[in-house]
């Protein structure tokens, strides 16, 4: 009595097989669009994860442990962002903190820059106190704010009148490290400033999600008019090895009750708290993701099993009962999904690689797509057991429909 189920198993596999076997063609199609179907998932649901992640990539990859900001901060907007006033006193003064091993001051603002007058391009700008070894550069290297720039008051005209440059936009303007161009807040100011190219990097591109150019700070708010309040969006701390992030965020918080002052977790929450299309698009696209590659699964066996009502017919006539065809077809669905699933899976990273290639020459952003294991692991899921208990339910309705007159089709 024990060996009955081990024996139906083995005889519900063996016609499975050789179903498979009789129609090669069939099963390779099958197998082909099972991978497409993961691949549905796994492509959409990595440009989803992209998109959502993107901000908090940006964020781990700054490496700072505390932000203070004034008003509520969109990067996609300009110099109303730079709220908080006298930014460079306060870093210093959170620096001299025992629990702060250093602070510095980041500003935000748009500008215009171009290699001819007559023909500017308006581009987001960050000013930081210098450029450092994550910046990633593709090119030549970064900047560094000299001391004499805060000695004797601050200059209300660039001094330092250097820039690096987003990968997309020097190779928009057929510049290079060493090359000059205009810069200024505005496009009638620009033809009166120069600055020299020192470096390409897309590294604050990925942080606000557009082509970026960085310069640093002081000759920021120069161009902006905002030196004598000595402007900026946010300053970012980094706390010692053995101190309580949350404790020292609290401590600066009743020091300076008119700024928000957050973890580096807290502030992913609030820049995506602020920009809920983007994270609204990126729900989209793992959803969409999902329910088609559903879709398509769903489709793919019935028309599996509608191509085999004949043999399901036979078999029937023969005396078969539903729980067997539904079981042949399950275990072909169970094949299929195992071969689909492996094949779009092993085909992903390639195509994201490509994808992503893609991106950063057309557009310069880099990793747009990300594939999280969780990406993976629901592919594998949809192509084997969504396939698979579709495939069954499938079966079990086919020996509904499959009638002795089938087998004169």
């Amino acid at each position: 009595m024990r060996a009955r189920p081990l024996v139906r198993a083995r005889a519900v596999a063996g016609i499975a097989l050789a179903q498979l076997r009789r129609s090669p063609g069939r099963t390779l199609l099958a197998i082909l669009a099972v991978g497409i179907a993961v691949l549905s998932v796994t492509l959409l649901g990595s440009l989803g994860a992209g998109v959502v992640g993107a901000g908090e990539e940006g964020l781990d990859t700054a490496g700072r442990d505390i932000w203070i900001s004034g008003d509520p901060v969109d990067a996609s907007t300009g110099p109303a962002e730079n709220s908080i006033v006298g930014s460079h006193e306060i870093a210093n003064e959170v620096s001299e903190r025992g629990d702060v091993t250093g602070a510095s001051p980041i500003g935000m603002h748009e500008v215009y820059l171009g290699t001819d007058p007559d023909e500017l391009e308006r581009t987001p700008a960050v000013g930081v106190q210098r450029t450092h070894e994550g910046f990633d550069f593709q090119e030549g290297g970064g900047f560094r704010t000299p001391e004499e720039a805060f000695e004797g008051g601050r200059s209300t005209d660039p001094t330092t009148e250097e820039i690096v440059l987003d990968p997309a936009v020097a190779s928009e303007l057929g510049v290079s490290p060493g090359d000059t161009i205009y810069v200024g807040a505005s496009q009638e100011t620009a033809p009166g400033e120069e600055f020299t190219v020192v470096g390409t990097s897309s590294y604050y591109s990925q942080f606000l999600g557009s082509e970026t150019a960085a310069l640093p700070l002081v000759d920021l708010q120069a161009l902006a008019g905002t030196t004598g309040t000595d402007r900026a969006t946010f300053i970012t701390a980094n706390v010692t090895a053995d101190a309580d992030r949350d404790a020292v965020r609290d401590d600066i918080a009743t020091e300076y009750p008119e700024y928000d002052v957050r973890t580096s977790d807290e502030q992913i929450g609030a820049m995506a708290a602020e920009r809920p299309i983007v994270m609204a698009s990126g729900a989209t696209l793992v959803g969409l993701a999902i329910v088609g590659g559903t879709v398509l699964t769903v489709n793919l066996f019935a028309l599996v099993t509608y191509h085999q009502r004949t043999e399901l017919a036979a078999l029937r006539a023969l005396g078969l009962s539903r729980w067997v065809l539904a079981g042949t077809i399950g275990a072909q669905g169970l094949a299929i999904g195992v071969l689909g699933g492996l094949l779009g899976l092993a085909a992903t990273p390639p195509i994201v690689a490509g994808l992503n290639h893609l991106s950063a020459s057309v557009v310069g952003f880099e990793n747009l797509l990300h594939t999280p294991p969780a990406v993976y692991a629901a592919g594998l899921v949809l192509a084997i057991g969504l396939g698979t208990v579709v495939a069954v339910v499938t079966g079990w309705r086919a020996g509904r429909y499959t009638r002795i007159e089938h087998l004169d089709d």
